[in-house]
């Protein structure tokens, strides 16, 4: 069984927060406070916080160079099954939200063969949604 998993991250609005998540991304949102709400993000909870005052974004150490692209660290994501990763590129184009990464496959034909988008949020937490041509092997070594 795949348990869920938790995540609070900071945002510097959070009705740009909501809007975001909930239109954008079509994630549902659940309870809420003044400063934070709680989002269904695929299946996780994940808490948008206001965070006053410093720096907002989670990308703010660097990055590490993946398959040619340089991948804002640190980043969150969802795997996603083939349908809704091709179902959330057309919703994102339609939305034009910039891409750190465009779509595409990585490792073609070989174990770990997945799709992969990276975008930021308004705020600009990084998020990755990929998808594995085999979900079996999510973890499996090649």
């Amino acid at each position: 069984m795949v348990r869920p998993f938790h995540l609070s991250f900071p945002v510097r609005d959070l009705d740009e927060a909501r809007g975001f998540y909930e239109e954008t991304l079509g994630c549902a949102v659940g309870r809420s406070g003044d400063d934070w709400i709680d989002i269904d993000f695929f299946g996780s909870q994940i808490v948008a916080h206001v965070l006053a005052d410093g720096p907002v974004c989670l990308a703010a150490c660097g990055t590490n160079r993946i398959d040619g692209f340089e991948v804002p660290l640190p980043h969150f994501g969802a795997v996603l099954t083939s349908g809704e990763w091709n179902r959330m590129v057309e919703r994102l184009l339609g939305a034009g939200v910039p891409w750190i990464v465009e779509p595409h496959t990585r490792y073609p034909g070989a174990t770990s063969e997945q799709s992969s988008m990276i975008f930021r949020d308004p705020s600009g937490n990084v998020i990755e949604l990929k998808a594995f041509a085999d979900l079996s092997r999510l973890f499996a070594a090649e």
